[in-house]
């Protein structure tokens, strides 16, 4: 079973898209060099970056292993996307992924998905699709387990208490690296590095969290099963702690890494 199961609908809902301060600066690292014309975005997800930066490239391919993923982001793109766009869509891991003969990236976009990635095979691999003006582009938010409010790290007891411990990764562990992506991105073929950190306010409600929630790898509905409702309220009297008039306030920042080659 997928990592992902049954989290496509409530993905492409819940999940925070990209904010325009991050738009803003992928585009402008893609073009520093040369104008940005190809897309390249790997996980893709339910299409949020696509529908993000849609406008402006003339040729996007975008790549996700999740077939429910990547049947709902072919509807969510397709409907924006303009008729002078090309865009292709595969289903495969990053690693595997064979683009059309002589096609190179301007930019590849990576967002909250390098860690479910081979990173050092997806980096030296990418070197041979990637634009010699190209640019590699890594990139996210901390997900709610990363608790850094009272409200977050009481849901966090939440799932734990009904999951387990340890951060799930759909039927698995969630494994995760000690090693900063800049360290990696450094080791490989594109290791000129750069960093932005773009931080975000967000408010969220009671829907918008177990939304959320269900749109994760740690905590989606298949995994709870049958106990799914006894979760929800618990969630949901959980929250009523925090708030009188349902808002929850959010920081958080999004994390660039453009890499480069020498």
């Amino acid at each position: 079973m997928s990592k992902f199961a049954g989290t496509a609908t409530y993905y492409s809902r819940y999940r925070p898209g990209v904010p325009s301060e991050v738009a803003e600066c992928l585009i402008s690292e893609a073009n520093r060099y040369a104008p940005a014309t190809t897309l390249l975005d790997l996980g893709t997800g339910t299409g949020q970056v696509i529908e993000a930066l849609h406008q402006n490239f003339r040729d996007i391919i975008a790549v996700e292993p999740d077939v429910e993923m990547i049947n709902l982001a072919k509807k969510n793109i397709r409907v924006i996307i303009s008729s002078e766009t090309a865009i292709s869509f595969y289903n495969c891991q990053a690693e595997e992924f064979l683009p059309p003969i002589n096609w190179t990236a301007s930019l590849v976009t990576i967002c909250r998905a390098f860690h479910w990635m081979d990173q050092e095979k997806t980096l030296r691999h990418l070197s041979k699709y990637v634009s010699p003006t190209g640019a590699v582009a890594i990139f996210g938010d901390h997900s709610f387990w990363r608790a850094n409010s009272p409200w977050k790290k009481a849901v966090r007891k939440v799932i734990q208490d009904f999951l387990g411990e340890q951060r799930r990764a759909g039927e698995c562990v969630f494994s995760h690296h000690n090693r900063p992506y800049s360290e990696i991105i450094k080791e490989s073929p594109f290791s000129d590095v750069t960093k932005f950190n773009i931080p975000v306010h967000r408010t969220w409600n009671t829907e918008s969290i177990l939304g959320y929630l269900y749109s994760t790898s740690f905590a989606s509905r298949p995994l709870l099963g049958e106990r799914l409702e006894e979760f929800e309220s618990t969630v949901r009297r959980t929250l009523a702690e925090f708030s009188q008039d349902d808002t929850f306030e959010e920081e958080n920042e999004f994390m660039i890494r453009i890499g480069r080659k020498k």
